[in-house]
Protein backbone atom coordinates (compact mmCIF):
# COMPACT_ATOMS: atom_id res chain seq x y z
CA UNK A 1 0.00 0.00 0.00
CA UNK A 2 1.33 3.12 -0.97
CA UNK A 3 1.57 6.85 0.34
CA UNK A 4 0.05 7.90 -2.88
CA UNK A 5 -2.79 5.21 -2.95
CA UNK A 6 -3.38 6.12 1.23
CA UNK A 7 -3.60 10.17 0.04
CA UNK A 8 -6.18 9.46 -2.99
CA UNK A 9 -8.02 6.59 -0.99
CA UNK A 10 -8.66 9.50 2.12
CA UNK A 11 -9.16 12.52 -0.28
CA UNK A 12 -11.72 10.25 -1.93
CA UNK A 13 -13.65 10.00 1.00
CA UNK A 14 -13.66 13.48 2.09
CA UNK A 15 -14.64 14.62 -1.42
CA UNK A 16 -17.68 12.33 -1.50
CA UNK A 17 -18.69 13.99 1.93
CA UNK A 18 -18.04 17.76 0.17
CA UNK A 19 -20.12 16.39 -3.01
CA UNK A 20 -22.95 16.21 -0.77
CA UNK A 21 -22.67 19.37 0.91
CA UNK A 22 -25.90 21.44 -0.24
CA UNK A 23 -26.35 24.51 -1.67
CA UNK A 24 -29.44 27.09 -0.25
CA UNK A 25 -31.58 28.61 -2.47
CA UNK A 26 -33.59 32.01 -2.99
CA UNK A 27 -36.16 33.21 -5.92
CA UNK A 28 -37.05 33.11 -8.28
CA UNK A 29 -35.83 36.62 -8.74
CA UNK A 30 -38.52 38.76 -10.63
CA UNK A 31 -37.53 40.53 -14.14
CA UNK A 32 -35.65 38.72 -16.84
CA UNK A 33 -31.78 37.25 -16.10
CA UNK A 34 -28.77 38.93 -17.64
CA UNK A 35 -27.29 36.74 -20.36
CA UNK A 36 -26.10 35.80 -23.88
CA UNK A 37 -28.59 33.87 -24.91
CA UNK A 38 -30.78 32.77 -28.25
CA UNK A 39 -34.40 33.61 -27.06
CA UNK A 40 -35.83 31.07 -29.12
CA UNK A 41 -40.19 30.43 -28.44
CA UNK A 42 -39.85 29.51 -24.73
CA UNK A 43 -43.11 31.11 -24.27
CA UNK A 44 -45.14 29.65 -27.48
CA UNK A 45 -43.17 26.40 -26.19
CA UNK A 46 -44.90 26.34 -23.07
CA UNK A 47 -41.38 27.15 -21.25
CA UNK A 48 -40.58 29.45 -18.50
CA UNK A 49 -37.47 30.92 -17.73
CA UNK A 50 -36.33 31.97 -14.00
CA UNK A 51 -33.46 33.13 -11.99
CA UNK A 52 -32.31 31.94 -8.59
CA UNK A 53 -29.51 32.66 -6.59
CA UNK A 54 -27.66 29.90 -5.08
CA UNK A 55 -25.11 30.15 -2.13
CA UNK A 56 -22.92 28.10 0.43
CA UNK A 57 -19.51 26.68 1.03
CA UNK A 58 -17.47 25.33 -1.95
CA UNK A 59 -14.76 23.17 -2.10
CA UNK A 60 -10.92 23.92 -3.65
CA UNK A 61 -8.91 21.17 -4.91
CA UNK A 62 -5.56 20.17 -4.83
CA UNK A 63 -3.40 17.76 -7.91
CA UNK A 64 -2.10 14.67 -6.33
CA UNK A 65 0.92 14.31 -8.22
CA UNK A 66 1.32 15.86 -12.02
CA UNK A 67 -1.40 16.44 -14.03
CA UNK A 68 -0.22 12.97 -16.52
CA UNK A 69 -1.95 13.49 -20.49
CA UNK A 70 -3.76 10.28 -19.72
CA UNK A 71 -6.21 12.53 -17.71
CA UNK A 72 -5.92 9.86 -14.65
CA UNK A 73 -6.19 12.62 -12.25
CA UNK A 74 -6.27 12.32 -8.76
CA UNK A 75 -7.42 15.22 -6.20
CA UNK A 76 -7.70 16.02 -2.72
CA UNK A 77 -9.50 18.52 -0.80
CA UNK A 78 -7.81 22.11 -0.26
CA UNK A 79 -9.81 25.29 1.25
CA UNK A 80 -13.19 25.67 1.55
CA UNK A 81 -14.66 29.98 0.84
CA UNK A 82 -18.70 30.75 1.23
CA UNK A 83 -20.23 31.88 -2.34
CA UNK A 84 -23.05 33.22 -3.96
CA UNK A 85 -23.31 32.77 -7.17
CA UNK A 86 -26.88 32.25 -9.90
CA UNK A 87 -28.66 29.81 -11.85
CA UNK A 88 -31.07 30.75 -15.10
CA UNK A 89 -33.62 27.66 -15.47
CA UNK A 90 -35.71 27.29 -18.54
CA UNK A 91 -38.34 24.57 -17.88
CA UNK A 92 -41.56 23.24 -18.80
CA UNK A 93 -44.30 24.56 -16.81
CA UNK A 94 -46.47 21.51 -17.89
CA UNK A 95 -45.21 18.66 -15.42
CA UNK A 96 -46.49 15.98 -18.31
CA UNK A 97 -44.41 17.73 -21.31
CA UNK A 98 -41.04 17.34 -19.37
CA UNK A 99 -39.09 14.46 -20.38
CA UNK A 100 -37.18 13.88 -18.05
CA UNK A 101 -33.65 14.88 -18.89
CA UNK A 102 -31.94 18.51 -17.77
CA UNK A 103 -28.89 20.25 -19.46
CA UNK A 104 -26.92 21.45 -17.30
CA UNK A 105 -24.80 24.05 -18.96
CA UNK A 106 -21.22 25.61 -17.69
CA UNK A 107 -21.68 29.44 -18.48
CA UNK A 108 -18.97 30.53 -20.52
CA UNK A 109 -17.18 33.70 -19.80
CA UNK A 110 -14.62 34.03 -22.62
CA UNK A 111 -15.98 36.86 -23.39
CA UNK A 112 -16.63 38.84 -20.03
CA UNK A 113 -19.69 37.98 -19.40
CA UNK A 114 -21.96 34.48 -19.03
CA UNK A 115 -23.36 33.66 -22.51
CA UNK A 116 -24.90 29.83 -22.78
CA UNK A 117 -23.52 28.64 -26.10
CA UNK A 118 -24.88 25.34 -26.19
CA UNK A 119 -27.92 26.56 -25.30
CA UNK A 120 -27.80 28.72 -28.63
CA UNK A 121 -26.60 25.86 -30.78
CA UNK A 122 -29.36 23.52 -29.05
CA UNK A 123 -31.95 25.12 -28.22
CA UNK A 124 -34.72 23.80 -30.69
CA UNK A 125 -34.10 20.50 -29.90
CA UNK A 126 -34.08 21.05 -26.42
CA UNK A 127 -37.31 22.54 -26.81
CA UNK A 128 -39.09 20.23 -28.83
CA UNK A 129 -37.74 17.34 -26.82
CA UNK A 130 -39.38 18.66 -23.59
CA UNK A 131 -36.07 18.68 -21.91
CA UNK A 132 -35.36 21.21 -18.96
CA UNK A 133 -31.95 23.60 -19.18
CA UNK A 134 -30.34 25.11 -16.20
CA UNK A 135 -27.63 27.60 -16.66
CA UNK A 136 -24.97 27.99 -13.75
CA UNK A 137 -22.34 31.30 -12.98
CA UNK A 138 -19.30 28.54 -12.20
CA UNK A 139 -16.72 31.31 -13.05
CA UNK A 140 -15.68 34.35 -10.98
CA UNK A 141 -15.58 36.34 -14.77
CA UNK A 142 -19.02 36.22 -15.48
CA UNK A 143 -20.07 37.78 -11.67
CA UNK A 144 -17.14 39.87 -11.04
CA UNK A 145 -15.19 40.59 -14.00
CA UNK A 146 -11.49 39.31 -14.60
CA UNK A 147 -9.53 38.28 -17.77
CA UNK A 148 -11.29 37.43 -20.99
CA UNK A 149 -10.82 38.34 -24.68
CA UNK A 150 -11.98 42.19 -23.78
CA UNK A 151 -15.14 42.05 -26.29
CA UNK A 152 -16.52 44.72 -23.87
CA UNK A 153 -18.51 43.17 -21.91
CA UNK A 154 -19.75 43.95 -18.29
CA UNK A 155 -19.87 41.42 -15.32
CA UNK A 156 -22.92 41.19 -13.93
CA UNK A 157 -22.23 43.07 -10.40
CA UNK A 158 -20.99 45.90 -12.69
CA UNK A 159 -24.33 45.46 -15.53
CA UNK A 160 -26.66 45.65 -12.71
CA UNK A 161 -25.85 46.22 -9.35
CA UNK A 162 -29.01 46.19 -7.58
CA UNK A 163 -29.77 42.88 -9.45
CA UNK A 164 -26.73 41.15 -8.49
CA UNK A 165 -24.95 43.37 -6.21
CA UNK A 166 -25.38 40.46 -3.77
CA UNK A 167 -23.40 37.50 -5.74
CA UNK A 168 -19.88 36.73 -4.52
CA UNK A 169 -17.25 34.43 -6.28
CA UNK A 170 -14.28 33.84 -3.81
CA UNK A 171 -12.10 32.51 -7.30
CA UNK A 172 -12.01 29.74 -9.66
CA UNK A 173 -10.05 27.59 -7.99
CA UNK A 174 -13.76 27.00 -6.08
CA UNK A 175 -15.28 26.34 -9.95
CA UNK A 176 -15.95 23.08 -10.15
CA UNK A 177 -17.62 22.32 -6.88
CA UNK A 178 -20.02 25.55 -7.91
CA UNK A 179 -21.20 23.83 -10.63
CA UNK A 180 -21.55 20.40 -8.85
CA UNK A 181 -23.84 22.20 -6.26
CA UNK A 182 -25.55 23.80 -9.41
CA UNK A 183 -26.33 20.65 -10.60
CA UNK A 184 -27.86 18.69 -7.35
CA UNK A 185 -29.68 21.82 -7.21
CA UNK A 186 -30.99 20.81 -10.27
CA UNK A 187 -32.15 17.09 -9.10
CA UNK A 188 -34.73 18.95 -7.63
CA UNK A 189 -34.83 17.26 -4.47
CA UNK A 190 -35.55 18.10 -1.17
CA UNK A 191 -36.98 21.47 -0.31
CA UNK A 192 -34.13 23.52 -2.54
CA UNK A 193 -36.25 23.21 -5.90
CA UNK A 194 -35.50 25.29 -8.81
CA UNK A 195 -37.61 23.59 -11.40
CA UNK A 196 -40.84 23.48 -9.84
CA UNK A 197 -42.80 20.34 -9.50
CA UNK A 198 -40.51 18.42 -12.53
CA UNK A 199 -38.88 15.14 -11.21
CA UNK A 200 -35.46 14.98 -13.64
CA UNK A 201 -34.61 11.62 -13.90
CA UNK A 202 -31.23 12.51 -16.00
CA UNK A 203 -28.78 15.19 -15.51
CA UNK A 204 -26.51 15.81 -18.08
CA UNK A 205 -23.51 18.61 -18.18
CA UNK A 206 -23.05 20.31 -21.27
CA UNK A 207 -20.60 23.54 -22.06
CA UNK A 208 -18.44 24.73 -25.00
CA UNK A 209 -15.18 26.73 -25.46
CA UNK A 210 -13.43 27.98 -22.15
CA UNK A 211 -16.37 25.20 -20.47
CA UNK A 212 -15.60 22.59 -22.64
CA UNK A 213 -11.73 22.71 -21.03
CA UNK A 214 -12.87 23.02 -17.76
CA UNK A 215 -15.42 20.38 -17.96
CA UNK A 216 -12.15 17.98 -19.20
CA UNK A 217 -10.72 18.64 -15.99
CA UNK A 218 -13.85 18.30 -14.30
CA UNK A 219 -14.44 14.58 -15.74
CA UNK A 220 -10.70 13.92 -15.28
CA UNK A 221 -10.40 14.92 -11.57
CA UNK A 222 -13.13 15.70 -10.08
CA UNK A 223 -16.46 13.67 -11.69
CA UNK A 224 -14.70 10.20 -10.14
CA UNK A 225 -15.83 11.63 -6.56
CA UNK A 226 -18.34 14.14 -7.11
CA UNK A 227 -20.72 11.75 -8.87
CA UNK A 228 -23.45 14.45 -9.67
CA UNK A 229 -23.78 14.22 -13.87
CA UNK A 230 -25.36 11.26 -15.38
CA UNK A 231 -23.39 12.17 -18.97
CA UNK A 232 -21.46 14.97 -20.25
CA UNK A 233 -20.75 16.96 -23.64
CA UNK A 234 -17.59 18.57 -24.03
CA UNK A 235 -18.14 20.32 -27.38
CA UNK A 236 -15.25 22.59 -28.79
CA UNK A 237 -12.09 22.03 -26.45
CA UNK A 238 -8.79 22.23 -27.26
CA UNK A 239 -5.91 20.32 -27.04
CA UNK A 240 -4.73 20.86 -23.03
CA UNK A 241 -6.70 21.09 -19.82
CA UNK A 242 -6.05 23.01 -16.56
CA UNK A 243 -4.86 21.58 -13.60
CA UNK A 244 -7.08 22.37 -10.94
CA UNK A 245 -4.76 24.59 -9.16
CA UNK A 246 -3.76 26.49 -12.53
CA UNK A 247 -7.56 27.56 -13.28
CA UNK A 248 -6.89 30.52 -14.87
CA UNK A 249 -7.12 30.24 -18.32
CA UNK A 250 -6.13 33.53 -19.68
CA UNK A 251 -3.22 34.00 -17.19
CA UNK A 252 0.13 33.15 -19.10
CA UNK A 253 1.53 32.43 -16.15
CA UNK A 254 -0.55 29.05 -16.00
CA UNK A 255 0.92 27.74 -19.36
CA UNK A 256 3.68 25.74 -18.00
CA UNK A 257 0.56 24.00 -15.76
CA UNK A 258 -1.35 23.13 -18.02
CA UNK A 259 -0.39 20.01 -20.08
CA UNK A 260 -0.67 20.99 -23.96
CA UNK A 261 -2.35 17.47 -25.21
CA UNK A 262 -4.80 15.82 -22.30
CA UNK A 263 -6.95 12.90 -23.06
CA UNK A 264 -10.31 11.78 -21.08
CA UNK A 265 -9.59 9.33 -18.75
CA UNK A 266 -10.16 5.88 -19.85
CA UNK A 267 -11.75 4.71 -17.10
CA UNK A 268 -14.73 7.07 -17.58
CA UNK A 269 -17.59 6.86 -14.63
CA UNK A 270 -20.23 8.16 -17.29
CA UNK A 271 -20.80 8.32 -21.25
CA UNK A 272 -19.18 11.22 -22.75
CA UNK A 273 -19.77 12.94 -26.52
CA UNK A 274 -16.71 14.88 -27.61
CA UNK A 275 -17.57 17.41 -30.65
CA UNK A 276 -14.54 18.89 -32.68
CA UNK A 277 -14.83 21.23 -34.89
CA UNK A 278 -12.34 22.30 -37.86
CA UNK A 279 -10.53 25.26 -35.51
CA UNK A 280 -10.63 23.32 -32.15
CA UNK A 281 -8.47 20.42 -33.81
CA UNK A 282 -6.24 22.40 -36.19
CA UNK A 283 -5.48 25.68 -33.58
CA UNK A 284 -2.02 26.93 -33.45
CA UNK A 285 -2.38 27.54 -29.89
CA UNK A 286 -2.74 24.40 -28.99
CA UNK A 287 -5.49 22.09 -30.69
CA UNK A 288 -7.13 18.50 -30.24
CA UNK A 289 -4.86 16.72 -32.74
CA UNK A 290 -2.58 15.99 -30.16
CA UNK A 291 -5.00 14.62 -27.81
CA UNK A 292 -6.88 13.02 -30.12
CA UNK A 293 -8.12 9.49 -28.53
CA UNK A 294 -9.77 6.41 -30.19
CA UNK A 295 -14.07 5.84 -28.80
CA UNK A 296 -14.51 3.56 -26.01
CA UNK A 297 -17.59 1.80 -24.10
CA UNK A 298 -18.67 5.41 -22.81
CA UNK A 299 -16.82 7.70 -24.91
CA UNK A 300 -17.75 9.39 -28.56
CA UNK A 301 -15.96 11.45 -30.02
CA UNK A 302 -17.08 13.37 -33.23
CA UNK A 303 -14.94 15.42 -35.61
CA UNK A 304 -17.01 18.11 -37.92
CA UNK A 305 -15.29 18.89 -40.85
CA UNK A 306 -16.62 22.87 -42.75
CA UNK A 307 -17.61 23.78 -38.92
CA UNK A 308 -15.72 26.78 -36.99
CA UNK A 309 -15.15 27.17 -33.23
CA UNK A 310 -18.18 29.87 -33.88
CA UNK A 311 -20.08 30.89 -36.54
CA UNK A 312 -23.13 32.19 -38.47
CA UNK A 313 -25.28 30.50 -35.87
CA UNK A 314 -23.67 31.33 -33.21
CA UNK A 315 -23.41 34.55 -32.93
CA UNK A 316 -26.21 36.19 -35.02
CA UNK A 317 -28.78 33.05 -37.05
CA UNK A 318 -29.61 31.35 -33.21
CA UNK A 319 -31.23 34.77 -32.04
CA UNK A 320 -33.87 34.50 -34.37
CA UNK A 321 -34.44 30.59 -35.30
CA UNK A 322 -37.40 29.21 -33.86
CA UNK A 323 -40.62 27.86 -35.70
CA UNK A 324 -42.14 30.43 -36.62
CA UNK A 325 -39.08 32.03 -38.88
CA UNK A 326 -39.27 31.01 -42.29
CA UNK A 327 -36.29 29.58 -44.04
CA UNK A 328 -35.69 32.77 -46.39
CA UNK A 329 -34.65 35.22 -43.69
CA UNK A 330 -32.65 32.00 -41.40
CA UNK A 331 -30.73 32.21 -44.92
CA UNK A 332 -30.27 35.82 -45.56
CA UNK A 333 -28.52 35.70 -41.78
CA UNK A 334 -26.62 33.00 -42.92
CA UNK A 335 -24.79 33.99 -45.40
CA UNK A 336 -21.55 35.76 -45.86
CA UNK A 337 -21.26 38.46 -43.28
CA UNK A 338 -17.87 39.89 -41.56
CA UNK A 339 -19.64 42.16 -39.24
CA UNK A 340 -21.33 41.00 -35.64
CA UNK A 341 -24.51 42.93 -34.58
CA UNK A 342 -23.84 45.36 -36.94
CA UNK A 343 -20.08 45.80 -35.89
CA UNK A 344 -16.94 44.83 -38.55
CA UNK A 345 -15.73 41.50 -36.77
CA UNK A 346 -13.25 39.85 -39.61
CA UNK A 347 -11.42 40.51 -42.64
CA UNK A 348 -12.95 37.46 -44.36
CA UNK A 349 -16.77 36.47 -44.33
CA UNK A 350 -16.76 33.97 -41.23
CA UNK A 351 -17.93 30.38 -41.10
CA UNK A 352 -21.53 29.69 -42.22
CA UNK A 353 -21.96 26.58 -42.24
CA UNK A 354 -25.18 25.15 -41.03
CA UNK A 355 -23.82 21.49 -40.06
CA UNK A 356 -22.16 22.88 -36.63
CA UNK A 357 -25.46 23.78 -35.13
CA UNK A 358 -27.55 20.37 -35.86
CA UNK A 359 -24.82 17.70 -34.85
CA UNK A 360 -24.30 19.74 -31.57
CA UNK A 361 -28.53 19.06 -31.22
CA UNK A 362 -27.71 15.43 -32.50
CA UNK A 363 -24.87 15.17 -30.31
CA UNK A 364 -27.53 15.97 -26.85
CA UNK A 365 -30.17 14.06 -27.98
CA UNK A 366 -27.54 10.95 -28.56
CA UNK A 367 -25.98 11.78 -25.02
CA UNK A 368 -29.73 11.31 -23.78
CA UNK A 369 -30.81 8.45 -25.33
CA UNK A 370 -27.12 6.95 -24.44
CA UNK A 371 -28.04 7.11 -20.12
CA UNK A 372 -31.35 6.61 -20.58
CA UNK A 373 -31.47 3.72 -22.76
CA UNK A 374 -28.23 2.53 -23.26
CA UNK A 375 -27.80 2.56 -26.56
CA UNK A 376 -24.51 4.13 -27.84
CA UNK A 377 -23.84 6.61 -30.31
CA UNK A 378 -22.59 6.00 -33.36
CA UNK A 379 -18.58 6.00 -33.83
CA UNK A 380 -17.30 9.17 -36.21
CA UNK A 381 -14.69 8.95 -38.18
CA UNK A 382 -11.41 11.75 -37.68
CA UNK A 383 -11.14 14.25 -40.32
CA UNK A 384 -8.59 13.33 -42.54
CA UNK A 385 -4.66 15.11 -41.90
CA UNK A 386 -1.18 14.94 -44.02
CA UNK A 387 2.04 15.66 -42.74
CA UNK A 388 3.52 18.97 -44.06
CA UNK A 389 7.30 17.68 -43.91
CA UNK A 390 8.18 20.79 -41.48
CA UNK A 391 10.87 19.97 -39.16
CA UNK A 392 8.37 20.38 -36.54
CA UNK A 393 6.40 17.41 -37.65
CA UNK A 394 3.32 19.36 -37.80
CA UNK A 395 0.55 18.21 -39.93
CA UNK A 396 -2.62 20.42 -41.96
CA UNK A 397 -5.93 18.84 -42.89
CA UNK A 398 -6.09 17.20 -46.16
CA UNK A 399 -8.43 18.95 -48.53
CA UNK A 400 -10.94 17.60 -51.52
CA UNK A 401 -10.01 19.44 -55.20
CA UNK A 402 -13.07 21.86 -53.77
CA UNK A 403 -11.10 22.86 -50.85
CA UNK A 404 -13.01 20.88 -47.76
CA UNK A 405 -11.90 18.98 -45.46
CA UNK A 406 -11.45 15.03 -45.97
CA UNK A 407 -12.92 12.72 -43.51
CA UNK A 408 -15.04 13.59 -40.14
CA UNK A 409 -18.48 13.38 -39.95
CA UNK A 410 -19.99 13.45 -43.52
CA UNK A 411 -23.18 16.04 -44.22
CA UNK A 412 -24.75 16.96 -47.02
CA UNK A 413 -23.08 20.90 -47.11
CA UNK A 414 -19.70 19.01 -47.23
CA UNK A 415 -20.90 16.14 -49.70
CA UNK A 416 -22.96 18.59 -51.88
CA UNK A 417 -20.73 21.53 -51.11
CA UNK A 418 -21.78 25.27 -52.22
CA UNK A 419 -19.09 26.56 -50.65
CA UNK A 420 -15.13 26.21 -49.45
CA UNK A 421 -16.23 25.57 -45.29
CA UNK A 422 -13.40 26.12 -43.26
CA UNK A 423 -12.33 26.52 -39.44
CA UNK A 424 -9.48 28.58 -40.13
CA UNK A 425 -7.70 31.28 -42.31
CA UNK A 426 -9.35 34.31 -41.03
CA UNK A 427 -7.68 37.59 -39.59
CA UNK A 428 -8.69 41.18 -38.73
CA UNK A 429 -9.93 40.94 -34.92
CA UNK A 430 -10.13 39.30 -31.65
CA UNK A 431 -12.74 37.13 -32.66
CA UNK A 432 -10.80 35.91 -36.17
CA UNK A 433 -9.00 33.20 -35.08
CA UNK A 434 -12.29 31.28 -33.67
CA UNK A 435 -14.99 31.56 -37.03
CA UNK A 436 -13.43 30.61 -39.50
CA UNK A 437 -13.91 31.76 -42.66
CA UNK A 438 -16.27 30.65 -45.71
CA UNK A 439 -16.16 31.50 -49.57
CA UNK A 440 -19.67 30.78 -52.33
CA UNK A 441 -18.30 28.72 -54.97
CA UNK A 442 -18.52 30.76 -58.42
CA UNK A 443 -20.92 29.91 -60.75
CA UNK A 444 -18.94 28.44 -63.36
CA UNK A 445 -17.62 25.82 -60.69
CA UNK A 446 -21.51 25.43 -59.33
CA UNK A 447 -22.20 24.79 -63.15
CA UNK A 448 -19.79 22.50 -63.12
CA UNK A 449 -20.71 20.55 -59.91
CA UNK A 450 -24.50 20.71 -60.61
CA UNK A 451 -25.17 20.73 -64.35
CA UNK A 452 -28.78 21.04 -63.48
CA UNK A 453 -28.71 24.21 -61.28
CA UNK A 454 -30.83 24.26 -58.21
CA UNK A 455 -32.86 21.15 -59.16
CA UNK A 456 -29.66 19.24 -59.68
CA UNK A 457 -28.30 20.22 -56.43
CA UNK A 458 -31.17 19.88 -54.14
CA UNK A 459 -31.63 15.61 -55.62
CA UNK A 460 -27.88 15.38 -54.71
CA UNK A 461 -28.36 17.11 -51.40
CA UNK A 462 -31.53 15.07 -50.30
CA UNK A 463 -29.30 11.83 -50.71
CA UNK A 464 -26.17 12.97 -48.64
CA UNK A 465 -29.57 14.15 -46.15
CA UNK A 466 -30.68 10.99 -45.88
CA UNK A 467 -27.71 9.29 -45.78
CA UNK A 468 -26.71 11.62 -42.73
CA UNK A 469 -29.52 10.89 -40.94
CA UNK A 470 -29.15 7.18 -41.53
CA UNK A 471 -25.64 7.58 -39.62
CA UNK A 472 -26.96 8.82 -36.73
CA UNK A 473 -25.38 12.56 -37.18
CA UNK A 474 -28.37 14.77 -38.08
CA UNK A 475 -31.70 13.80 -36.08
CA UNK A 476 -35.26 13.20 -38.25
CA UNK A 477 -36.56 16.11 -36.24
CA UNK A 478 -34.45 18.27 -38.11
CA UNK A 479 -34.59 16.73 -41.65
CA UNK A 480 -37.56 18.91 -42.96
CA UNK A 481 -36.34 22.34 -41.75
CA UNK A 482 -32.74 21.63 -43.29
CA UNK A 483 -34.10 20.78 -47.20
CA UNK A 484 -36.08 24.11 -46.90
CA UNK A 485 -32.70 25.82 -45.84
CA UNK A 486 -30.65 24.06 -48.52
CA UNK A 487 -33.22 25.67 -50.97
CA UNK A 488 -33.12 28.99 -49.24
CA UNK A 489 -29.26 29.18 -49.43
CA UNK A 490 -28.26 27.94 -52.73
CA UNK A 491 -26.52 30.29 -54.77
CA UNK A 492 -26.96 29.55 -57.74
CA UNK A 493 -29.20 31.93 -60.58
CA UNK A 494 -30.50 29.00 -61.90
Amino acid sequence: MTATWVTGAFAAILLAGAAQAGATVSGPIPGDPIIDIAKGDQAAKGYVTEEYVFSGTAQAYRQIGAPTTDGRWQVEPAATAPFKSRLIVQRPSDPKKFNGTVYVEWLNVSGGRDSAPDWKLAHREILRSGAAWVGVSAQKVGIEGGRSLNLGALPLKKMDPARYGELSHPGDAFCFDIFSQGGQLARNTGDQKILGALAPKRMLAIGESQSAIYLTTYVNAVDPVAKVFDGFVIHSRFGGAPAVEAYDLMDPANAAKMPKAVKLRDDLRAPVITVITETDLMSSFGGFLAARQPDSDRLRIWEVPGASHADSYMLAVSDIDNDATSPVTLAATYLQTTTIRGAKATDKPFNFAPQHHYIVSTALSSLDRWVKTGVAPPHGAPMATVATGDPAGTFRLALDANGNARGGIRTPWMDVPFARLSGLGNSGGTLSVFVGTSEVFDQATLDRLYPGGRKDYLQKFDVALARAVKAGFILKADEADIRALAVAMYPGAR
